[in-house]
């Protein structure tokens, strides 16, 4: 079995785990788990990468209404630029973003919406920002 370190939070890009494969998943999520963490991950899918948080996994976490907006709004427009697949998507306690282009923008989108779990929405609006 895999052990995995604590991640700091927020989580910085460079430490996101890479969770492809059912035991590297297995092993990040039952870690963020047994640490009540908000879980964060991506995974390799042939050329492109999936990016996944979910909230389950810190029962005492909640994602304010002005949160959970700004990550919709920024998963919308990720979206609509087709820097992901239009099933991605954003609920109160999970996201996914499908088909991203590369690994460090991965990283860089997982870093951000990890951020924006935990309150910090600058990340997020430099990762994915506003065209208006």
């Amino acid at each position: 079995m895999l052990l995995m370190q604590p991640l700091p939070i927020p989580c910085p890009a460079d430490r996101i785990p890479d969770a492809t494969g059912m035991d590297a998943f297995t092993t990040a999520y039952r870690a963020a788990k047994e640490q009540r963490v908000v879980f964060v991950a991506i995974e390799r899918l042939g050329p492109r990468w999936t990016v996944k948080i979910d909230a389950l996994t810190a029962p005492q976490h909640t994602l304010g209404t002005t949160v959970h907006d700004a990550v919709r709004d920024a998963v919308c427009r990720l979206i609509d630029s087709r820097q992901v697949r239009p099933d991605s998507f954003a609920d109160p306690v999970y996201v996914v973003l499908y088909d991203v282009d590369g690994e460090l923008r991965a990283r860089e989108l997982a870093a951000a919406l990890h951020a924006a779990f935990y309150g910090d929405l600058e990340p997020l609006a430099r990762a994915a920002p506003s065209t208006s």
